[in-house]
This record gives structure tokens, sequence and C-alpha cells, in this order.
């Protein structure tokens, strides 16, 4: 990453530099926060947020103002949260950029997240998935239904995970549509439609909708309520693959969680296929791998991130476990004797294979 004087731009030029250097440097998130005196300038690279400058609100008021300008936001309202979108190029791809500002004390504070389609939709195999869950999962998209569900965290990769899992069967014979909240990357091939909560299109109307449209393979973004939930499990028990995620912190909560939404055990238990619960850690650099001598709580000792996966494959055993409404703990214990690996064994793996440390798999999985 070059290293750039911010302070030093003016507002217009100090959005194109952070644009073009965070595209480079593979950052996600980029967020402005005024203080008192001055506006705290930051960026999120593989999943850590980084300090970078101190701009002054003079500076900061001509970039809010591109920004709003470019995302058609409106430029004198300034006390109530706005939302909008822009693209910009870099080199041969479009890059998308969400902005989202929020009132706050000393001025409105915005976040600019970065959907860059070079980043957003990656095969599996350059997930960093261990070989077995690779295979696995190529397995359970060939099957012709039921639910699959990505679990974690905002910020964790499900997007991404499910967008490579829905990649292995584009151009296979089978109608994909997708409803997003929003429509993170273009795929071709596949029908995307957007929730629009002002106009009545939610997960669960809209989920309702594509059902009328003979799909084989549905992506739901997020199952947020029992009638989306409910009307996902239906589907998935009437002929349609379902793919959604969960913000649970672990494969095996999916289940009660569903549970205590109020789906139904007898529908549940044959709909659901598989539960990936994921986070992302940061890579050692290759000199780092190699050398074994760096920081582990050093910044430039990562070079990237991967995957942490744990895997819940819903056997006959664990089915009936989810008819017996048995808790977390029940299905964790059956889950083992299938050969179930939590993602802190996955990372122990992933320590000694030196593709990161165990600071790393410490700071994501607790």
């Amino acid at each position: 990453m070059a290293q750039i004087e911010f302070a030093k731009l003016d507002g217009e030029h100090l959005l194109v530099v952070l644009q073009q250097e965070a595209v480079n440097g593979g950052v996600s998130d980029i967020h402005l926060s005024p203080q008192k005196n001055d506006v705290r300038l930051e960026w999120r690279l593989h999943g850590v947020l980084l300090t970078l400058a101190s701009v002054t609100h003079a500076v900061y008021a001509d970039l809010m103002r591109r920004v709003k300008f470019l995302s058609k936001l409106k430029l004198n309202i300034t006390n109530i949260p706005q939302d909008g979108q822009y693209t910009f190029a870099a080199g041969s791809r479009t890059v998308n950029i969400r902005v989202a500002t929020l009132p706050s004390r000393f001025g409105e504070a915005i976040t600019l997240r970065l959907l860059d389609p070079d980043r957003g939709i990656l095969p599996l195999s350059r997930l960093g998935f261990p070989e077995s869950i690779e295979k696995t999962l190529k397995a359970l998209m060939e099957i012709p239904n039921g639910l699959m569900l990505v679990t974690g965290p905002t910020g964790s990769g499900k997007t991404t995970t499910l967008y490579a899992m829905l990649s292995t069967v584009i151009g296979k014979e089978r109608n994909i549509i997708t409803l997003e909240d929003p429509v993170e990357y273009e795929m071709a091939g596949i029908v995307q439609s957007e929730i629009d909560p002002e106009h009545d299109f939610s997960f669960a109307t809209g989920l309702r909708s594509i059902l009328r449209h003979d799909p084989d393979v549905i992506l739901i973004g997020e199952i947020r309520d029992l009638e989306t939930a409910q009307t996902a499990v239906n589907a998935a028990l009437t002929g349609h693959l379902v793919l959604s995620t969960l913000h649970t912190n672990s494969a095996v909560e999916a289940i009660p969680r569903l549970l205590s939404m109020g789906v139904s055990p007898y529908t549940l238990s044959p709909a659901l296929r598989a539960v990936l619960a994921q986070r992302l850690v940061r890579t050692l650099t290759v000199e780092c791998a190699s050398s074994g001598a760096c920081d582990p709580g050093a910044n430039a000792t990562y070079g990237g991130q991967m995957s942490l996966p744990e895997l819940l494959v819903v056997s006959p055993a664990v089915q009936q476990l989810i008819l017996n409404l048995s808790d977390a703990s029940a299905v964790e214990a059956q889950a083992k004797k299938e050969g179930f690996r939590t993602m802190k064994e996955w990372g122990e793996e992933a320590v000694k294979r030196n593709r990161t440390t165990k600071e790393e798999v410490a700071r994501v999985t607790g």
C-alpha cells in the first residue's frame, strides 16, 4: 500500500485517491468521522479498522459534497441518515460504492463500502476453505432440493461464499433466482432481484413471488423473520434448493435460532441440509509464512484473508434431534461423532499449515 499524505489533499482529490488506494489494497470500507477539531479518516483492511489520518472540516465538507452529488443524496439534509450509491472505474472494471451518512455531534459521519467485482465473485477454490469442506459444499450444491444456510456476523464473507456456491451450478440447466438487500455484485446467467420495503417487496413477499417463476435454485439474502424462514423451509420441501444467511455465532446455533423464530421442527428437520458458519482470518504474507519471524500483532504481517469454516451436514441422527427439540450442545455432540469440526479446530489446522497465526484465530473466534 502506497504511503499517501491524505491530510494534504483537498476534498475532491482526497476522494479520488482514497478510492484508488482502497481498490488497489483490497480495502472493504472507508470511514470518515467528524470530531470536535478535525475529521478522523479510517479504512477496514482484511477485517481490521486502521486509522489513516485526520483531515480538516473544510476538506471534509468538500469531500462530502462530492460524495452526495455522485450518490444523488440531498445536499441540504444533514439531520437524518441517507443511503445512496455510485460507481467509479478501476482499470477495466467498475467498482460500486454504497454510501451511508449518519448525523453525529460534530457533523455527518460517512461510510463508503466498496463492492469490487474482483473481490466479491470468487470461485470456492479461492476462499481458502479446507479441501474436504470445499468438496462437500460442491456436492451439496448438486442436490435438487433442501435448505442450506451460511451464518456469521456482518463482514464475515457470507455473501461472497454464497455467490461462490451459486457459481458452481450456473449454466447447468437450472433456473437461479436471487432476492437480495441490496444486489451487491452482478452475476451473469441468473436473475437477481432487490427488495424494496417501501413498496411492500420484502424478503417474505419477494420469496412468494419468486416461487411463481419456476426456480430450481433460490438465494435469499437473509432470513430475518418467521414468515421468511417458514416460506424458505416450505420451498425447500417442495423441490427447490434454497440458500440463505442467518446471524448466529456457530453452525449448530442456527437450528435453535430457527426453532425459536417459530419454524416447525416437523418441516425444518426434513428441509435443512447443511449449515456453514464462517469467519474471515488474515493470512500471513509469503515472507512471514516462510520466515516465521514476524510479529503476529503487526498489520504488515498479514497480506490477505481466508475463510475459517465449520460445516454441519444434517444427518438422519441430527434430523431426529431437531424433531426432539434438542439443544445446541446435543446437536454438536452428535455432529462431532460424525466428523464435525469447529472453527477453532480448523483454525488450529490453519496455524499448523502456516497460513495464519494463533493470535489471529483467537481474534475472530473468541
